[in-house]
């Protein structure tokens, strides 16, 4: 095999583990002289990191992990989560932290929270209290195409209340949270977590409405390897801070990184990294009973941003009455209250820009609920579903899936998978007209027993941005939470090499 081969197939392998953690086969190139087109493969190893979900000791918190069925992955491969911890010198996992671990793994290793066992069948585990730890998962072979893990926690009283969600994310180099905040009633925290073997160091970099606030604190944070950082916001700044961008780089290795956010009276949630800064953005999935809607954005850049701002509707763009246009400076954080914008119907924002795009990143906080009742959750930015989107952890009740169209009307493949304790799976096919947001009918796996899966893949038309929202009523607080679904990157492009011996005699 020839050097030009061998760049091809590192470069692939590169790219691949930026997307997922994944690695690809050699491609075949026997029997020919010459370059064919790409061809698109399925991931072979994707990681993904769960983090810590609660310091309350009230949490119960539920994984739920999925694979769906895809062609080409052949027979083998295997998935598990397992606790993150650090690792010893001679390369076991370090559990003299906890009595029963040792009891359990005399060999050191940690036992795994989830295996699945067959891809199109969610698999689920629980845990318990203060204690739970964040979560290392890898999944091979059939199991890592399109592999997703969804982390729910409930609490029923306390600070933070509320239901908690989030999609566990692959590891990556840098991440934006407009959205966070270290304002008096909310304790905020970022969770960097370390899936490889050596350390990690990151810096944790905030931005207000002035522009960059000054700290040395959030520099050089190292993550130990297979472990995870909770950095408190608030410990970085001298005074508090209503609407702040965090601004996650890491320095060495890799980390995933998610901002938990805990408000004294509102509840919380999880606020996932809105997609890479962009001249227009998609923010799908506004509950229609949404009592009050707060846009944060930030622009990363040397110049300042005009945005549209519109509201894609199930009948079309409408655009809100005294927000019709957002200017960002550059460098600062801008956010503006939408109040109760979408007025009991379905919706999502669309942000575009007025002139010249400049880039951006943005994050809605969402409110539902009145007085003492009332939670919060978080939708950021999220990229279209290309090829195909997944949400775990779908109940009997209680489950919404939003599907925009914010250009041409699309046509939408949705599939309800098997049951984690048995059913059968379902799919329906939707069409979104263009500029509108609609609400689906779910399908509903026939015979449900446990939760399901809820697979996104658009069939014609132009782009697809979809949201799932879960809730749960407890006590009169309408608990619910956002994920956003971008496309799952379940395949990768894979270029066809071939030997050029000619290159020998040049």
């Amino acid at each position: 095999m020839n050097r030009t081969t061998v760049s091809l197939i590192a470069g692939v392998t590169a790219l691949a583990a930026v997307t997922g953690f994944a690695s690809m086969s050699e491609p075949d190139t026997s029997g020919t002289d010459t370059a064919k087109a790409a061809a698109q493969l399925p991931v072979e190893r994707t990681s993904l990191l769960c983090p810590a979900p609660s310091t309350s000791d009230l949490a119960e918190t539920a994984y739920t992990s999925f694979t769906p069925v895809a062609e080409g992955t052949g027979d083998d491969g295997a998935a598990e989560l397992t606790a993150a911890g650090e690792e010893s010198a001679d390369g076991k996992t370090d559990a003299s932290k906890d009595d029963k671990k040792d009891d359990d793994n005399k060999d050191g290793k940690e036992k795994a929270v989830l295996t699945p066992k067959e891809p199109g069948k969610p698999v689920t585990g629980e845990a318990s209290g203060a204690e739970s730890p964040a979560l290392v998962g890898t999944a091979e072979g059939r199991f890592a195409p399109g592999w997703t893990v969804q982390e729910t926690t409930e609490i029923a009283a306390g600070s933070g209340r509320g239901l908690l969600g989030t999609n566990c994310t692959a590891p990556d180099t840098e991440f934006w949270f407009p959205g966070a905040s270290t304002a008096k009633e909310r304790t905020d925290y970022a969770h960097l977590t370390n899936p490889d073997d050596s350390a990690a160091v990151a810096d944790i970099e905030l931005y207000g409405k002035d522009g960059a606030l000054k700290s040395t604190v959030g520099e050089g944070i190292q993550i130990p390897p297979h472990s995870s950082e909770a950095v408190l916001l608030s410990t970085l700044v001298d005074e508090p801070q209503t609407n702040l961008t965090v601004h996650v780089t890491v320095r060495s290795g890799r980390v995933a990184a998610a901002v938990q956010a805990i408000d004294d009276q509102l509840g919380g949630d999880w606020l996932g990294p809105s997609t890479d800064p962009a001249g227009s953005l998609v923010l799908p999935g506004i509950p229609k009973d949404a009592t009050s809607v707060r846009l944060v954005a930030f622009a990363p850049g040397d110049a300042d941003a005009d945005l549209k701002v519109r509201l894609a509707s199930p009948n079309g763009p409408i655009t809100p009455a005294g927000n019709e246009t957002l200017h960002i400076k550059a460098g600062m954080t801008a956010a503006i209250d939408l109040g109760d914008v979408t007025r009991g119907e379905a919706g999502s924002l669309m942000l575009t820009p007025t002139g010249r795009p400049t880039p951006v990143v943005a994050a809605l906080k969402v409110t539902r609920g009145k007085g003492d009742k009332q939670e919060t959750a978080f939708i950021p930015a999220t990229g279209p579903v290309d090829t195909r989107a997944t949400a775990a952890d779908n109940r009997s009740k209680g489950s919404t899936l939003s599907l925009v169209a914010p250009g041409r009307a699309a046509k939408v493949k949705v599939t309800a998978s098997a049951g984690s304790g048995g059913g059968t799976a379902a799919s329906k096919t939707y069409t979104i007209k263009g500029g509108t947001t609609q609400n689906v009918e779910l399908p509903v796996p026939s015979g449900l027993k446990g939760t399901y899966a809820l697979t996104v893949e658009p069939q014609s038309g132009g782009p697809v941005y979809a949201a799932r929202m879960l809730e749960e009523a407890s006590g009169g607080v309408p608990m619910f939470t956002v994920q956003t679904l971008p496309d799952d990157r379940g395949t990768v492009e894979v270029p066809d090499a071939a030997q050029d011996l000619s290159v020998l005699q040049k």
